[in-house]
């Protein structure tokens, strides 16, 4: 297929009959989305119009290859839920008690919480590249620890160290996914990383329910997630890093081949045109070296008000996440549903892993298309319907949690109907998790311009992490202490709260440049502005994709000479 050169760029750029700015004149000004001609904005609208074909070869090879770090994500946490129930006497000689159970499982928390913040620093000095690797080694040194242990401290001691590798991999894989995606397809992009995190948690129970019935079969489970780490670390060794990282280390070369190979049929002066933007940008916080940049991108995030409403942001939509109770749900499935009266309590965790899975699929379709503040806005209030039938379907039966082993005082032998009811709601839970919640925050790179954006990520994906330790420290102990009921009743009341702060808050982003999205929260949050911004956008990605059809579909019919003459 011919490249768009010459002629063609101007046509199309003529062809594109607008882009959206938001006038921030004053804060006492009503803020209005103004259209104007796309020759007198910015070269990264520009490159907008060009950036609505499918993504390239090199594109989907380092979004799937960099996705592996979510599947070990999703692994991690899919696993530790069966090897808590199969582990029996296999650690110390004696029966796992729920406080072991907490603090084995809290172990990853504590070294993601950790690897999350130290990998903003590396993502800027290393390079998002090598990032990962080091997270991959780190993972297969856990994994192995984990896969010899004999007592808890080895146990808790391997997820330690492999926590460190899934923080830093956490918060490097979504940023690198989104510094390569063309705008229209970030969402779904960053979405593939999501996937193989409820991937990973639906292959890990799958695995765990195949070797329940094999002696040590824990430790076949544990030791197979050495497999894709590996695997990761020998394919980065051939694939280049971001664009954005390149010309942060004034690499301007090797920042144009990946653009090129990203954008083949964008004029090359637009590339040109788009790599001196991200130099300004880069510029735009003062500091001779790099630790007096991270400094002074610590001081903007906080002062500048844009940064800032992004960190809150961002960090409150991890925080929701968390706190939503579904990781502790993952990590603590099996024993949920072995006290409600599953005997393969592992097998039936399969069914929750899946629901996730096919649901994290219906977001990859949806988020660039509905948008992420309207999904958001839907699935919150469907999260809350499931975990109020939870607290009901726990009062009535009746489950006392205040020994290490919990006992169920009404139902008798078997499960009861209120089993099955806990079973349907948290089925219904993970549905509306898997298409909000659990994607929407990893859209986080998206909410800072690039001078900032790896201290900001390193805020978030730390508050994730945070929240995660919390949850995995004391759910059990919230189980016994304030009852089933009591807890999922407490959770149902934070995404409530939560809902409230997604509608003041979080602006509608789809659609945008990554250097767009501080324009949107410049004097405010800009609610109705952002979500007349990202239409805007749609229209114009629309109307730039038939132009450029219309153009080849022009060139097909035109004699060979014409063809020549054009190319």
């Amino acid at each position: 297929m011919p490249g768009i050169k010459g002629k063609d760029t101007a046509a199309v750029q003529d062809a594109s009959l607008e882009t959206t700015s938001i006038s921030d004149a004053s804060s006492s000004v009503h803020h209005s989305a103004k259209i104007v001609p796309i020759n007198n904005t910015d070269n990264t609208s520009v490159l907008l119009t060009f950036s609505n074909t499918k993504p390239t070869l090199l594109v989907v090879v380092l979004t799937f290859v960099t996705s592996i770090s979510g599947f070990l994500f999703g692994y991690d946490t899919g696993y530790i839920s069966s090897a808590l129930v199969a582990i029996g006497q296999d650690l110390d000689g004696h029966t796992l008690h729920n406080g072991q159970k907490e603090l084995i499982t809290s172990a990853t928390s504590l070294g993601a919480l950790i690897g999350a913040i130290f990998a903003g620093l590396f993502v800027d000095f290393l390079g998002r590249r090598p990032t990962i690797m080091g997270s991959n080694v780190l993972f297969i040194v856990g994994s192995a620890m984990q896969t010899g242990a004999h007592s808890v401290g080895v146990m808790m001691g391997g997820r330690f160290v492999m926590g460190i590798g899934v923080g830093i991999g956490s918060l490097t894989a979504p940023l690198f996914i989104s510094e390569m995606a063309p705008s229209n397809m970030r969402g779904r992009l960053v979405v593939v990383n999501v996937l193989c995190i409820t991937g990973g948690q639906l292959i890990a129970y799958a695995i765990g329910a195949g070797v329940e019935k094999v002696s040590q079969g824990w430790r076949i489970l544990v030791g197979l997630s050495i497999l894709p780490p590996t695997l990761q670390l020998v394919a980065f060794f051939f694939l280049p890093d971001t664009p954005r990282f390149y010309l942060m280390k004034n690499r301007v070369e090797e920042a144009k081949n990946v653009l090129l190979r990203i954008y083949p049929e964008v004029d090359e002066k637009l590339i040109d045109a788009k790599i001196q933007e991200l130099i300004a940008i880069n510029n735009e916080v003062p500091g001779d070296n790099f630790f007096k940049k991270i400094v002074n991108a610590t001081k903007e995030i906080h002062t500048v008000p844009s940064n800032f409403r992004a960190l809150l942001i961002s960090c409150g939509l991890q925080g929701i996440q968390q706190f939503s109770s579904w990781n502790s749900l993952m990590y603590f499935s099996a024993t949920i549903f072995q006290t409600v009266g599953f005997k393969n309590s592992t097998a039936v965790s399969i069914i929750i892993a899946g629901t996730n899975f096919v649901f994290t699929l219906v977001a990859f379709f949806a988020i660039d298309r509905i948008g992420r503040r309207r999904i958001l806005l839907f699935s919150l209030p469907c999260m809350v319907a499931a975990l109020v039938v939870c607290a009901i379907a726990f009062h009535f039966l009746n489950v006392d949690f205040s020994n290490s082993t919990a006992v169920i005082h009404s139902s008798g032998n078997g499960i009861s109907g209120w089993g099955v009811v806990i079973i349907v709601a948290m089925i219904c839970f993970a549905a509306s998790y898997a298409i909000g919640i659990g994607n929407v925050p990893w859209q986080q790179s998206e909410l800072f311009p690039q001078s900032v954006r790896g201290v900001g990520c390193a805020y978030c994906t730390g508050v994730n992490w945070g929240g995660s330790l919390i949850i995995a420290a004391t759910f059990l102990t919230m189980m016994q202490n304030i009852t089933p009921t009591g807890t999922f009743a407490f959770f149902a009341g934070l995404i409530t709260v939560s809902w409230l702060l997604v509608f003041f808050m979080y602006p509608e982003l789809s659609g945008l440049e990554l250097e767009e999205t501080q324009k949107v929260l410049t004097n405010g949050f800009n609610i109705k502005e952002s979500e007349r911004l990202a239409k805007e956008r749609r229209r114009q990605a629309a109307l730039a994709k038939d132009q450029i059809n219309a153009t080849f579909a022009s060139e097909k019919k035109a004699s060979p000479l014409q063809t020549l003459e054009t190319v």
